[in-house]
């Protein structure tokens, strides 16, 4: 590793208020990646060793590794190590749809457990999904999708709290959305109408994690189907989301179209 990029992650990590050690550990890691501190393709010091460095628990580490692995920033090889992804995550074209209309079906109800509701900063994952700079203000609304009273998903969605524009007539302003009992992208839908887009649902295959194992009733290394959402408005990033799905969830229905 790097000389600079050693000296970048020994620097003791501190949470900030609201937000998990976990999400300190992994914004230092992306910081690094995003800024070529550690270049594409390289290979990550062990959990032993990040953990050490930064005066932290190796569980701590190895939950923030896990989330980079979800968001496409590293990559595991099975024996070998983690190492930095050769390309960085995308964001895309797709339309996309509210989580309870994703997972919901005829007769069948989604509730919305929330868990928090909370202005906090921009993580490195998060800042660039919701079109800010890292650090910068934006809501977090967290998430439990309850259907036939069994828990089948995690959902975190993000959007930036700094003053924009939706709608043909409304001005910038600071973006304060209601809580109505819905996901944070149904209640924009419901507010604004259906003006943002398109986007992209990005899927991916992970472990549901101790922390978020005690939300969905699971055992940390279960297996979960990871959806993450990118949503433009304006040509610009906007909104972020990213849903854990439990196997008990069944199958999910992909709706596309054609366009001409």
């Amino acid at each position: 590793m790097h000389e600079d990029a050693a000296r970048f992650l020994s620097q003791p990590v501190m949470a900030q208020p609201g937000s998990p050690l976990r999400v300190a550990v992994y914004s230092r890691i992306a910081e690094a990646i995003r800024n070529s501190l550690l270049t594409p393709g390289s290979m990550l010091p062990t959990e032993t060793e990040l953990g050490a460095d930064m005066k932290v628990s190796r569980t701590v580490v190895r939950e923030a590794l896990m989330l980079l692995e979800e968001d496409g920033l590293i990559r595991a090889r099975r024996g070998v190590g983690r190492f930095v992804a050769d390309t960085l995550p995308r964001i895309g074209i797709e339309r996309i749809r509210p989580f309870e209309e994703v997972l919901g079906g005829p007769g069948q109800h989604i509730e919305i457990k929330r868990i928090q509701r909370q202005r906090q900063s921009a993580s490195e994952f998060v800042a660039p999904g919701v079109g800010v700079e890292p650090g910068a203000d934006c809501w977090l609304w967290e998430s439990v999708l309850i259907r036939d009273g069994e828990a089948i998903a995690h959902l975190q969605e993000n959007i930036s709290a700094l003053p924009v524009s939706l709608g043909s007539t409304s001005a910038a302003a600071p973006l304060e959305i209601d809580d109505d009992g819905g996901t944070l992208l149904a209640s924009l839908n419901n507010r604004f109408g259906r003006v943002l887009g398109p986007g992209e649902c990005q899927i991916s295959l992970s472990q549901v994690g101790p922390s978020r194992a005690k939300l969905l009733d699971l055992r940390a290394p279960d297996p979960v189907l990871v959806l993450t959402q990118y949503v433009r408005h304006a040509n610009r990033p906007f909104y972020l989301a990213k849903c854990l799905i439990a196997a008990r969830a069944g199958h999910l229905s992909v709706m596309q179209s054609l366009q001409s």
